[in-house]
């Protein structure tokens, strides 16, 4: 099972998808790195030889920014942004959408689960007007 970036990636799958077990590696990157390597993106992991994991391996550290680098910079851009208190640093230290989704009806998942609260809605036995 080659080791890229930290990283096992599967062996019984081609290998652009392959890559994109890797954190900040997606179907277009996986596609260049290959292509870059000179791979062809069909061929499954297995049949990979060292020296193609190796240039594999290669062309990634060198050229992109992958797992815990890349996480790093996500946060830090994050923390920066509720330092200098912007809106979507609020939004983020809120949990909330940060890019301008609606949340009234929609935003379940950013939200949490829904929480009954007392007093509202239609009062038993009370009849419409």
């Amino acid at each position: 099972m080659p080791r890229i970036s930290g990283i096992d990636i599967p062996v019984n799958k081609q290998a652009w998808v392959s890559l994109q077990y890797i954190y900040g590696i997606g179907p277009k990157t996986s596609y260049a790195i290959l292509t870059q390597a000179g791979i062809t993106p069909e061929t499954k992991v297995k049949d990979l030889t060292e020296a193609e994991v190796n240039k594999v391996r290669e062309i990634i550290d060198k050229t992109y920014r992958v797992e815990g680098e890349l996480r790093k910079e996500i946060t830090l851009n994050i923390k920066r942004l509720t330092e200098i208190g912007s809106y979507r640093g609020a939004r983020h230290r809120r949990g909330l959408p940060a890019r301008g989704q609606r949340t009234r009806t929609n935003a379940r998942t950013k939200r949490g689960q829904r929480k009954t609260v007392a007093g509202r809605g239609q009062k038993r036995g009370a009849t419409k007007k």
